[in-house]
């Protein structure tokens, strides 16, 4: 028996020295999970910081940019009413100018006739213009000579149109179309210079809003990207925690099981000892009333009269105390076992209650943490999903802006490049005709032939 309780008591011994040693390994896991959370909790605080700040950048950049593109919207509309005002009127100054010179050249053609010469002839008295009408010809055919000579060098119709119109109308009427051409030709002169400024304001700012826009094309484009490794790392943190949430509800029921088989080796052992002990005190209490008995016998039989001879008187057995203070001893031993076994049991159940109340407090934190990146991470999301919205809107803007440069070079690169030579040609024309002019009124040709 006492083998056997020997045997007992170093299994749990064993058992206990297991049991503390995964405590204390349990133990220091779970410090080293507080101490990663608290270091993950700095982390996903700082990131939450960086967060709020990218947020408040890209609020602005989004109040920014739709204030920009109001701004671009209106101008555009602008832009076209103007263009197509001026694409009007350019037309109608074209079909204008092709039927005035096709009237000129009718005009022309009924002034040239042989009977317009006949009816000039009767209508005027020769007799009284013959020396006005020699010396007006030579002012025409020096204007015409004149005339003729700049239209060929610029190739303007008009010119020579006005130039055959010299030889044949009155003065009045031909200084009187001169002014009007001169005056014409200062218009045209203005006008294009206009559009040579339009041309260049509007190269100018379209090359300056297309830059913008591609600067706001790259920070969106880097505003996606940030955002969607944002996305991609709480995606990753969130599942982090979800399995670290099951990883401890795991060992939280793995702990829960340990505890109640502790329990009921607890139960079995507290059972067993009280069982022996209740046992040996019986055994004991047998031996103590036998021996109590034969004591007292003998000392009833001292006191009387000498026994006959017989027997001898009858003594006890000297190992009886031995065995009964062995006895004792195992009692003993048994309450002392009993009584570890109790204080085991409230140590580990205190050791479990502790890394239950711990464990759901871990696990509460991070199901917390996890409600607050998935809540980050939808906001991110539909931050994103508002980012692609914006670089659509970038690009079609910069396409719309490529658009508009590709009608600039349609409606502008022959004025912006022949500028100078069309302005030379018509400052020759309008020299030209005043020249004329000056000639018709009385001026010497041969001056400006020198000149």
């Amino acid at each position: 028996m006492k083998e056997t309780f020997e045997s007992n008591l170093s299994v749990s011994q064993k058992e206990e020295m297991a049991n503390q040693k995964a405590y204390e390994d349990l133990k220091a896991a779970k410090e080293e999970e507080i101490t990663a959370g608290q270091n993950q909790v700095d982390s996903k605080t700082q990131e939450l910081a960086d967060t709020d700040e990218k947020n408040a950048q890209a609020k602005q950049d989004i109040v920014d940019t739709k204030s920009s593109l109001s701004a671009d919207e209106q101008f555009l509309m602008m832009l076209k009413e103007k263009c197509s005002m001026t694409d009007s009127e350019w037309e109608t100054r074209q079909k204008t100018r092709q039927q005035e010179m096709e009237a000129c050249s009718k005009a022309l053609a009924v002034l040239s006739s042989d009977d317009a010469h006949d009816l000039f002839t009767k209508t005027f008295n020769p007799s009284l213009l013959q020396k006005e009408s020699s010396s007006n010809s030579n002012r025409r055919s020096q204007a015409s000579t004149l005339l003729k000579s700049v239209a060929k060098k610029v190739g303007n119709p008009r010119l020579a149109t006005l130039a055959e119109a010299v030889q044949l109308d009155a003065f009045t009427r031909v200084k009187k179309a001169i002014d009007d051409m001169v005056s014409q030709l200062l218009k045209e002169k203005e006008d294009e210079i206009k559009h040579k400024d339009f041309c260049t304001d509007e190269f100018n700012s379209n090359e300056l809003q297309s830059e913008k826009k591609t600067r706001a094309k790259q920070d969106v484009e880097a505003k996606i990207s940030d955002l969607e490794m944002t996305i991609k790392q709480l995606t990753e943190a969130v599942d982090v925690l979800k399995s670290e949430v099951a990883d401890l509800q795991v060992q939280l029921k793995r702990a829960g099981e340990d505890r109640e088989k502790q329990n009921k080796e607890f139960q079995t052992t507290v059972a067993d000892q009280r069982a022996t002990q209740k046992l040996l005190e019986q055994a004991v209490n047998v031996l103590k009333s036998f021996y109590n008995k034969k004591a007292k016998a003998v000392f009833l039989q001292q006191q009387g009269p000498p026994p006959p001879a017989g027997f001898e008187s009858y003594k006890k057995n000297a190992a009886a105390g031995g065995v009964m203070g062995m006895i004792q001893q195992i009692i003993a031993d048994a309450k002392a076992m009993e009584a570890e076994a109790i204080h085991d049991e409230e140590e580990s159940q205190k050791s479990y209650e502790e890394l239950v109340k711990d464990t759901n407090n871990s696990m509460d934190e991070k199901n917390k943490d996890v409600v607050h990146k998935s809540k980050t991470k939808a906001k991110a999301e539909a931050d994103l999903v508002q980012a692609k919205d914006d670089k659509s809107a970038v690009l079609l803007e910069l396409e719309q802006l490529g658009n508009y440069k590709a009608e600039l070079h349609g409606s502008c690169d022959f004025i912006v490049k022949n500028f100078e030579i069309r302005q030379s040609a018509r400052d020759e024309e309008v020299e030209a005709l005043k020249q004329a002019k000056a000639i018709l009124s009385g001026a010497n040709f041969a001056e400006f032939l020198q000149a």
